[in-house]
């Protein structure tokens, strides 16, 4: 896999509060295309971070109902990953 593909894969790297706390667990959240799967991902990780991962969760996530004035519509459903990383492997979030 080449990075141009690996950048295609991984959109972001999700920065909550609820992400802030499992890094100390090794586990990053991703938020990543729709249809790439696990294998995809992990390779993608492994490229562009240059760490070695140990597992990968993905959870689709659903799009919420906004409403501009009278105009309903609803935001994109989503892919969500856990990437839990090897012991000793970490991404540098600065």
């Amino acid at each position: 896999m080449n990075s141009s593909s690996s950048f295609h894969v991984i959109r972001t790297l999700l920065r909550t509060e609820k992400g802030t706390v499992q890094v100390k667990d090794n586990k990053y959240f991703f938020s990543v295309l729709r249809d790439a799967n696990k294998i995809q991902i992990r390779k993608a990780v492994e490229d562009l971070y240059k760490v070695k991962v140990q597992s990968v969760n993905t959870i689709l996530m659903s799009g919420k109902m906004k409403r501009v004035r009278q105009q309903l519509g609803q935001t994109p459903d989503w892919k969500k990953a856990i990437v839990t990383l090897k012991a000793g492997q970490k991404i540098d979030l600065a």
